[in-house]
């Protein structure tokens, strides 16, 4: 199957330049779009663009606008924001290495994988890749995807490289702001040995594989009836979830029927080895 880069040009290590591409590397998530019918007459409905005053737009006819003031908008057409020029719409130049562990989580946003562009760029391409996975760092660029410049990280991935956009420290709440009113005092220390040995039951090997949508099978299992002109079953209400008294319920965790939960098997864990290796150096 044949991929549409989302964006294309080159990529930059001092003197060394080739052209390359980038490629999404994750799907939109879901299976299952839903539109908005008339159920009187179960026609979908279409969205059309209205001007207030003066009915109906053709989006054709549309440009941008930012709002400076309350209802006062400066207008802006395609050609003019494309006219907006940055050496990053064009060529992710690496500014610096860093190590991996140093870039917080909450700053990892979208992945790509990023490739040479032709066969001509194969050779420049590999002299970079291969340079970068000697240095065992996260190489650091810029590029301008849509109408932002983002800061890139790279990473060698198999004989490509995997790309990540950083977020901007305005695109990060403050954790503090959040987490300040969680209360100081410890936690009861018999309590934390328990949760210890019920985490050591359950620990194993990331295999995304086991990690479905499970709300989107459910609805997929409701349309699926509801084709074949069945009624849906109610579904239960999940149990109460109130825990009264912490202790009994840490210690009816650690030794009921939860055991088994935790534990792969041995040729399980050895076939999927090698992907949460793989997690762990793609969340830094």
């Amino acid at each position: 199957m044949a991929y549409r880069p989302t964006w294309q040009g080159h990529l930059k290590l001092s003197l060394v330049t080739c052209p390359v591409a980038l490629y999404t590397a994750t799907n939109s998530a879901g299976d299952i779009h839903f539109h908005l019918i008339n159920p009187k007459t179960n026609n979908r409905i279409r969205m059309i663009t209205t001007d207030p005053d003066t009915g109906p737009v053709e989006r054709s006819e549309l440009v941008k606008g930012y709002e400076v003031a309350k209802g006062e908008y400066v207008l802006l057409t395609s050609d003019e924001i494309n006219a907006v020029k940055l050496e990053s719409t064009k060529t992710i130049d690496i500014e610096r290495f860093v190590p991996a562990d140093r870039i917080d989580r909450l700053y990892w946003d979208n992945p790509y994988f990023m490739a040479p562009d032709g066969k001509l760029a194969q050779e420049a391409f590999g002299v970079i890749r291969t340079a970068m996975e000697k240095a065992g760092q996260i190489a650091l660029g810029r590029v301008v995807i849509g109408t932002r410049e983002r800061i890139l990280a790279l990473e060698p991935r198999g004989k490509g490289i995997l790309a990540y956009t950083i977020r901007s420290d305005a695109e990060v709440r403050q954790a503090d702001d959040i987490f300040d009113d969680i209360s100081d005092a410890k936690a009861d220390a018999a309590m934390i040995s328990i949760a210890e040995k019920i985490i050591e039951q359950r620990e194993g090997p990331f295999d995304p594989s086991q990690f479905v949508d499970r709300y989107e099978e459910a609805l997929k299992a409701l349309i699926e009836e509801k084709t074949k002109g069945h009624k849906p079953a109610k579904v239960a209400e999940p149990d109460d979830t109130n825990v009264v008294d912490l202790m009994a319920a840490l210690r009816a965790s650690l030794g009921g029927k939860e055991k088994a939960a935790g534990k792969e098997k041995p040729a399980a864990a050895a076939k999927l080895r090698a992907p949460a290796k793989r997690a762990q150096r793609k969340t830094g």
